[in-house]
């Protein structure tokens, strides 16, 4: 569904990824790893249109995306959750998710929104809050709720568990697996690599802008030296 071939992107003269190949495919969810300041959120925002594509190829869906607006590929069906959420906090949860409806006509943006609601209950229970009155795990549903209703084909998700408690982690890494058996392919950016080993068909780890390994999902979990070796911790 997507790929990328010779990848590099960064800010002005500074490059935060280089030649990075990335395979994700349709239905699965691709975990990308890695320590603080390795490259995982230039990436990610660099495939949704907010950082710059330095070199290389990205396609999606047999489309380059070479100059191709954040909206067109919105539009495409690119989806992005972002670290921290970045919810609008004066506007009411059903603006927010009105919001990431944009691109959709209006019966569209309806059913998208009943999906929405229909993975996250809680959101339908506050529709009329304002944003920045919700918990953070609140919010991380908006988030979320909000790329989905782009009604997207791929979804990338930066920090899904970031300050969240244990409770509501477990419901938003359920979601997404749930998400993936709809048939949603999902790249995921995790400082959790417990938990994105959990859920992941495949992962890729980059250190200082470079892929350091890659193996399917199941490889990963079985490799007892993968953690310590390139994050140098292991979470449990």
């Amino acid at each position: 569904m997507l790929e990328l071939k010779g990848f590099a992107c960064g800010y002005g003269l500074v490059q935060a990824v280089e030649m990075l190949d990335l395979v994700v495919p349709a239905g699965k969810i691709t975990a990308l790893l890695g320590p603080n300041g390795a490259g995982k959120t230039s990436t990610i925002m660099a495939i949704a249109g907010h950082v710059d594509v330095q070199r290389g190829e990205v396609r999606f869906e047999n489309h380059d995306l070479d100059g191709r607006s954040p909206a067109d590929r919105t539009r495409l069906g690119i989806a992005l959750a972002p670290e921290g959420r970045r919810v609008f906090p004066d506007l009411t949860v059903a603006e927010n998710l009105l919001v990431g409806g944009y691109t959709q006509t209006a019966a569209d943006a309806r059913r998208a929104e009943e999906s929405v609601l229909a993975l996250f209950p809680r959101l339908g229970e506050r529709l009329r809050q304002r944003a920045g009155l919700l918990s953070g795990g609140e919010q991380q549903m908006l988030a979320i709720g909000r790329a989905l209703m782009a009604r997207p084909r791929l979804l990338l998700i930066d920090e899904l568990s970031l300050g969240l408690m244990p409770a509501m982690v477990d419901l938003c890494f359920e979601v997404l697996v749930d998400l993936k058996r709809q048939g949603l392919a999902v790249l995921l950016v995790e400082q959790n690599t417990h938990r994105a080993l959990a859920v992941a068909d495949q992962v890729v780890v980059l250190v200082s802008g470079r892929k350091a390994y890659e193996a399917g999902g199941e490889q990963a979990r079985c490799d007892p030296d993968m953690v310590d070796s390139f994050l140098g911790i292991r979470e449990m």
